[in-house]
């Protein structure tokens, strides 16, 4: 027998069962017994698929029927489909539950930086010579005058959003891949964020461009230091868990650590986008500075209450932002 004669001979068998397939995606489809015949047609035409490699290995003929048999396979098992009921679980439980339980480092983190982008500013206000020793004068006026302002409409909206996202998002991972080095780079990322802001901010103020300051960095900065405060945070504690790691064996802390630290970024890749169409399209519009500022805090407020509302829930149902909790135990190779 040869393949054509195979294939007309098998092939009535291969259409009922992708038919039964289609249907099975409905239950209340499937009749009596229509089950236990896709069980036995997707027997079948695994062994088909199994002869016709053999014999007469015809890549278009082998490729369908596998993937029919794929597809029933997944019936068959019960295999879960990873597609958007998991990405569901992702941005209702594994993301905010892997910050919610990392919320005390969010927090100390947060208000180290704010402290030190603070104590920065209030130094270059009230001193004069740190004025002179960071930025030659002209450089500041034209700081004052133009620079600050027009950098958020420096490109048009869309290109200038694309590239602030893209720094962002590296930032972001810098800080928490900093982490695996003890959080030392992590510590770097933060302190020069932290002092890059003072320092502008001291200058604005020292010209008398404070209100300027303030309303062009609230609108997008609420949420876009937020997701820095938890990027460094993420990454202090990786660096935390090489030093300590509790109860757990050293490779162990870290390897939770790091699957959470993943999470997180993928997470603050969304968040980030928010932001950045915030700070390209919100920023630098000539929308009155309540409207702009109130903007963004309702994106941040929706982010502080993603992070609350819904870790808070996932944590108390079992969640840690790692492993589901029935797969948690398995940190252990076996046979």
């Amino acid at each position: 027998m040869d393949l054509d004669a195979y294939t007309a001979v098998h092939r009535p068998e291969w259409d009922r069962l992708a038919e039964l397939v289609r249907r099975a995606g409905r239950p209340r489809r499937l009749r009596d017994g229509e089950l236990d015949e896709l069980v036995d047609l997707y027997q079948r035409a695994a062994t088909h698929l199994s002869v016709i490699r053999t014999r007469w290995p015809e890549p278009t003929v082998v490729d369908g029927l596998a993937a029919r048999v794929t597809r029933a396979r997944a019936v068959v098992t019960g295999s879960r489909d990873p597609g958007w009921p998991a990405v569901g679980r992702f941005l209702t439980v594994t993301f905010p539950a892997a910050v919610y339980v990392r919320r005390r480092w969010v927090v100390a983190t947060a208000l180290l930086c704010i402290a030190l982008a603070a104590a920065t500013g209030l130094w270059i206000v009230h001193s004069p010579s740190a004025q002179d020793a960071l930025l030659p004068r002209a450089d500041v006026r034209n700081l004052c005058d133009s620079d600050f302002r027009n950098y958020y409409s420096s490109q048009p909206a869309s290109s200038f959003a694309a590239q602030v996202w893209t720094n962002n998002v590296w930032v972001a991972a810098a800080a928490i891949a900093g982490g695996v080095l003890l959080g030392l780079p992590t510590l770097v990322a933060l302190a020069y964020n932290a002092l890059n802001v003072g320092v502008s901010g001291g200058y604005l103020s020292s010209c008398g461009r404070s209100g300027e300051f303030w309303t062009l960095i609230l609108p997008h900065g609420m949420l876009e230091l937020s997701t820095v405060f938890v990027a460094g945070a993420v990454g202090l504690r990786l660096g935390w868990s090489v030093i300590d790691p509790g109860p757990r064996r050293r490779t162990e802390a870290l390897a939770a650590e790091g699957r959470s630290a993943i999470a997180v970024s993928l997470g603050l890749i969304l968040a980030l986008a928010v932001s950045g169409a915030i700070e390209a399209f919100v920023t630098p519009s000539g929308w009155p500075a309540a409207v702009r500022i109130g903007i963004g805090a309702l994106a941040w407020l929706a982010f502080v209450g993603w992070i609350v509302i819904l870790g808070r829930r996932a944590v108390a149902g079992g969640a840690t932002g790692d492993l589901e909790p029935a797969l948690a135990a398995d940190l252990a190779p076996v046979a």
